[in-house]
């Protein structure tokens, strides 16, 4: 199983121009792909450099047919247009989607610096290896308080599903929303967390928890080339933005996922978007 994660700056290129179709060439020409999660994806705002607004969750959608799509939004606010501008991730997947929840993140009030709202975007797909967790996020950039806040969040989220996959749920009626489905421990957390390896923020993601039952989330790169330094997933052509190259998407599994992490690497061609993406190789899933 190959899953890639990109922030894709709403799918504009070191050259400044916006095409979805060039996002998933390259991220084909990574891998065949069977799990795609996407940060950064526009639904209106014409003011995005190079946008004219255009809805990329259905673009995406359209471009890859044989793909599960599903959609959240972090920002979603009424423009001068009187349409919906959306902003935020998506995941794209060729196995069957059980179950998606949207996270809201913490968004306290932080009045010196700019924010926007964040979200957590969960779904449980039906692996070949059984079912999946795979959940994509993208923290706030400006805000270190906002960031340590929504680390928190997240790790609350893994800790309560995972406390549900160990304890159960009381079943009720199939065809209500109440439909007992897959609560698995086995996850994946994909995107962009706006902090580098070396910040405090980084390890406390990985901590272990209190609660039994709950594997620890462990970063696959680490997993895999021990000491070796983070590929660098930004700025590598985009100076303008970058001045420096430097690392910040990371994708972590779960402890009990990790016997079947067979690679992590960070393709270092495309010039697709400001970002670099991330392929992780699961032997299965």
């Amino acid at each position: 199983m190959k899953l890639i994660s990109w922030n894709i700056q709403w799918a504009r290129g070191v050259d400044g121009r916006v095409d979805p179709a060039r996002i998933v060439a390259d991220a084909r020409h990574m891998g065949d792909f069977d799990v795609l999660c996407l940060q950064e994806v526009a639904a209106g705002f014409p003011g995005l450099a190079g946008s004219t607004g255009e809805d990329q969750p259905e673009r995406f959608a359209a471009l890859l047919p044989g793909y599960e799509a599903v959609f959240a939004a972090g920002a979603d606010v009424r423009g001068a247009d009187g349409r919906r501008h959306r902003f935020g991730n998506m995941i794209l997947s060729r196995f069957p989607v059980l179950r998606v929840v949207h996270h809201q993140l913490p968004w306290p009030a932080d009045p010196q610096v700019p924010t926007m709202p964040r979200v957590l975007l969960e779904a449980v797909i039906d692996a070949p290896g059984g079912a999946l967790r795979v959940m994509t996020t993208h923290l706030e950039y400006h805000s270190a308080l906002h960031r340590q806040r929504q680390v928190e969040a997240i790790r609350t989220v893994h800790a309560d599903n995972c406390q549900r996959a160990v304890l159960g749920c009381v079943p009720r009626d199939i065809g209500s929303p109440y439909v007992p489905l897959a609560q698995p421990t086995r996850t994946v957390l994909t995107g962009d967390f706006n902090y580098r390896p070396d910040d405090p923020l980084h390890a406390r993601m990985q901590a272990p928890f209190a609660e039994a039952g709950v594997p620890r989330l462990a970063d696959a790169w680490t997993h895999v080339y021990g000491s070796r330094p983070h590929a660098h997933s930004v700025g590598l052509y985009d100076h303008e933005q970058w001045p420096e190259p430097f690392t910040c998407d990371f994708i972590y599994v779960s402890e009990d996922l990790l016997p079947g992490v067979d690679d992590v690497r960070v393709e270092g061609q495309t010039r697709a978007s400001d970002h670099q993406p991330l392929m992780l190789v699961l032997s299965e899933g």
